[in-house]
C-alpha cells in the first residue's frame, strides 16, 4: 500500500517512456547504430517468409501457412517495439512522453502479439507432430480449414488476454507519477506505478504467464520428443542427424523465447529489477525474432527453392509435408 493518500491517487496526464536515456549520449548513439541493421533484417527476413507462403504454390502446405503466419506476427511486432526504441536512442535525455491511451495501445498490441506467438508455436509443434507421427492421417487432419481455425484461435487468445489485462492495469489509480523505466509501456513497468492493492493484477499476470508459457512448452516438448523418438527409429543416417538438426533448430527457438518471457513476466514485482529488464528486452525485442528467419526458413531447402523460382531461375517444384525446415 501505497503512503500518499488516495485523493492523490490520479491517472497521470502522460507516461514518459525512460528507456535508456540515463546513459552517455555516445553508447546511446552505438546501440542505435547497432540495432538498427538488426531491425531492417528482421524485417525484411519475415516480410520476405511470409510474401514467399503466399506467392508460391509449392509452399501452400500446413507447416509452411503456419511459418508465414509466425513471421506475419514476428514483423507486426517489430513494428510496434522497435522504431519508439531505436527513436529513444537519438532523443535528449528525459525519455518519450506518451499519453495514456498510446501507452495502453502499445502494451495491448505488445501482449496480443506476443500471445498470439506463443500459441503459433504450440499449433506448429502440433503440426510436426501429426505430420510424422501420424502421417496416414495428417492429409485428413490438418486440412485448410482446421488451420485456419488454429490460427484465429491463437489470434483471438492472445487478443483476448491482451484485452483483459491492459484494461485490469489502466484501471488502477496512478500515485507514483507516469515515469516508465522501461524500453516501452510493458506490464511489469507500469503496474509498479500504481497505487492500492495489486494482488489481483499480480496474479492475473501470473496466471497468464501460466496458460502461455508453461503449458504450450510443455507440449512443444512433448511433441517434439516424440517426434525425435519416431524418426530415430526409421530411416538411414542421414535422414536421423536431418530430424535432430530440425527438432534442435525448432526447440532453440521455443526455448529462448519461452526462456525469455518466462524469465521476465513469471516473477512477483517484489523480485524485479527493472534495470534489469531493460537489458533482457535488447534480447527478445532484437534479437530473438531475426532468428526466426535465420532458423525456421531461410537455411531451408523448400523456401531456398520457393526464393529461386519467384526471381525467375528455378524450376517448379514440390516442398515435401513431413519434411521439417
Amino acid at each position: 500500500m501505497s503512503y500518499w493518500s488516495e485523493s492523490n491517487w490520479t491517472a497521470p496526464q502522460e507516461f514518459v517512456i525512460l528507456g535508456f536515456s540515463g546513459w552517455p549520449q555516445w553508447l546511446r548513439v552505438l546501440l542505435f547504430a547497432l540495432l538498427l541493421p538488426l531491425y531492417l533484417a528482421t524485417l525484411a527476413g519475415n516480410l520476405l517468409i511470409l510474401g514467399l507462403a503466399v506467392v508460391d504454390p509449392a509452399l501452400h502446405t500446413p507447416m509452411y501457412f503456419f511459418l508465414g503466419a509466425l513471421s506475419a506476427v514476428e514483423a507486426a511486432y517489430t513494428l510496434v517495439l522497435t522504431p519508439r526504441m531505436l527513436a529513444g536512442f537519438l532523443l535528449p535525455p528525459g525519455g518519450q512522453a506518451v499519453a495514456p491511451s498510446t501507452c495502453a495501445a502499445q502494451m495491448g498490441l505488445f501482449v496480443a502479439l506476443g500471445g498470439s506467438e506463443c500459441l503459433l508455436l504450440a499449433a506448429m509443434a502440433l503440426d510436426r507432430y501429426l505430420a510424422i507421427c501420424r502421417p496416414l492421417y495428417y492429409p485428413q487432419l490438418m486440412t485448410t480449414g482446421l488451420c485456419w481455425c488454429l490460427l484465429a484461435s491463437c489470434c483471438a487468445g492472445g487478443s483476448l488476454l491482451a484485452l483483459g489485462l491492459t484494461t485490469a492495469i489502466f484501471q488502477l489509480p496512478f500515485c507514483r507519477g507516469g515515469l516508465v523505466n522501461h524500453v516501452f509501456c510493458d506490464l511489469p513497468a507500469v503496474l509498479v506505478l500504481a497505487c492500492g492493492n495489486r494482488d489481483l493484477q499480480e496474479h492475473v499476470l501470473l496466471a497468464a504467464c501460466l496458460l502461455l508459457l508453461v503449458l504450450p512448452l510443455a507440449l512443444i516438448l512433448l511433441s517434439y520428443t516424440r517426434v525425435l523418438v519416431v524418426i530415430l527409429g526409421v530411416g538411414g543416417a542421414a535422414g536421423r542427424r536431418k530430424a535432430f538438426h530440425t527438432v534442435a533448430s525448432h526447440l532453440t527457438v521455443a526455448v529462448l523465447h519461452y526462456g525469455c518471457a518466462t524469465a521476465m513476466y513469471a516473477r512477483p514485482l517484489s523480485s524485479r529489477s527493472l534495470e534489469e529488464d531493460k537489458l533482457v528486452s535488447l534480447i527478445y525485442i532484437n534479437l530473438t525474432p531475426l532468428l526466426y528467419p535465420a532458423i525456421y526458413t531461410l537455411r531451408n531447402r523448400d523456401m531456398q527453392g520457393a526464393l529461386q523460382r519467384v526471381v525467375g531461375h528455378g524450376t517448379p517444384g514440390t516442398a515435401g509435408q513431413a519434411d521439417g525446415p
